[in-house]
């Protein structure tokens, strides 16, 4: 698998939100991508999921331009985004029996992910009654149901308690074994934990694109590092 990003611009009226941006990214990586709000960084993430169209620039996926073979490219990518849409008056197993059936995948796999994800207790109530926890279990355990190549999460941990943020980080750390995973988040201690790369963009540029011990650098953590980064060009 190989995710390339090829001069990306896209803009919102006249504010540019993606300023040619050029990232190439490889097999079983687990990515942090950071920055301030309103960086770019969910732009890029709906940008690589086809949800936004492109302005100027390529995004290949597999060799497969995004934008000319789209549903292709979505067989294979995994997308969690922040507000995690789910349809709340239907039951976690039916919901995602639903996902499968989209996606032409036998009910078996269900099952699997169920597991996976560790919703089993809950999988037969209402979306409606779940915790946050086990609300974005859900929607982590439809974004892989499919068993995409890439897998996208934009802040899967944001609001949920520490023991919950732990058994998703073990999620994340398993599929990440086989997959490919661009994780946004603005904990830093979930980049050390779950990250080998970090990229770190900013007024909707790469800053910064390196392992994670050569981001911090010089400095003693990685808040530390990220705040002299985006303060040189705030």
């Amino acid at each position: 698998m190989a995710l390339e990003i090829i001069n990306l611009t896209k803009k919102f009226g006249e504010q540019t939100a993606l300023d040619n941006i050029n990232l190439t990214i490889g097999n079983n990586e687990i990515i942090g991508l950071l920055g301030p709000n309103g960086a770019g960084k969910s732009t890029l993430m709906k940008s690589i999921t086809g949800v936004l169209n492109i302005d100027k620039g390529q995004i290949l996926f597999n060799g497969i331009s995004i934008t000319e073979d789209e549903i292709t490219a979505k067989k294979n990518i995994g997308f969690l985004p922040e507000n995690n849409p789910l349809y709340n008056d239907m039951f976690v197993k039916e919901y995602l029996g639903f996902v499968a059936a989209i996606h032409n995948i036998q009910a078996s796999r269900v099952k699997t992910v169920i597991e996976l994800v560790g919703i089993s207790p809950e999988k037969s109530k209402k979306i409606a009654q779940l915790s946050k926890g086990y609300r974005q279990r859900v929607g982590l355990a439809a974004a892989i149901l499919h068993e995409p190549d890439l897998l996208i999460l934009d802040e899967p941990t944001n609001g949920l308690d520490p023991n919950q943020i732990l058994e998703i980080r073990n999620v994340i750390l398993e599929i990440g074994k086989a997959k490919t995973v661009i994780l946004s988040t603005h904990i830093m201690q979930e980049v050390e934990a779950l990250c080998s790369r970090v990229i770190l963009m900013h007024q909707g540029k790469i800053l910064h694109d390196a392992p994670v011990e050569e981001f911090k650098g010089k400095f003693k953590t990685l808040e530390e590092a990220f705040a002299s980064y985006t303060a040189v060009t705030g």
